[in-house]
């Protein structure tokens, strides 16, 4: 696969019948459900599951999406959707790039980035990433990339 980072984690999406719109495509707001999903099988694998979360009182939560819709995914396609964490202050700030893929022809049909914050669970505020946040996604943490998004 040509992803645009080395060392993605990646999943796999088939586009359901419920996926489709009107227009016979998957709708946008199908692509913002696959980029939470991605993410959140990521952080799961880095030993950060909803658990964690509980147990330390913190969560990471979108603060803001960036997405490019580069071409249409229709009803039976099998995709893969990668993910990057390419940046964190370690303090409260995240972010993760993604890129979607059908896998069939080599097309890229979106990239996004999403900016994360570390948020207390029990007020819904801003707070400090615990040193798990830290350590855990740390791991994750790629080289800065020349491209923006």
């Amino acid at each position: 696969m040509n992803w645009d980072m080395p060392n993605p984690f990646v999943i796999d999406i088939k586009v359901a019948a419920d996926d489709i719109d009107g227009l016979g495509h998957a709708n946008n707001a199908v692509y913002v459900s696959w980029l939470e999903r991605c993410a959140w099988r990521h952080s799961q694998n880095l030993g950060l599951d909803l658990a964690e979360y509980r147990r330390l009182d913190r969560a990471m939560a979108v603060l803001r999406h960036e997405i490019d819709y580069l071409a249409a995914a229709y009803e039976d396609q099998e995709l893969q959707m990668a993910t990057w964490i390419v940046e964190s202050d370690h303090r409260l700030k995240m972010d993760r790039r993604f890129q979607l893929v059908r896998p069939e022809d080599g097309s890229t049909l979106l990239r996004a980035r999403t900016t994360f914050v570390c948020i207390e669970l029990s007020s819904g505020k801003p707070k400090r990433m615990p040193e798990e946040f830290v350590e855990g996604y740390g791991r994750a943490l790629q080289p800065p990339f020349p491209m923006e998004l």
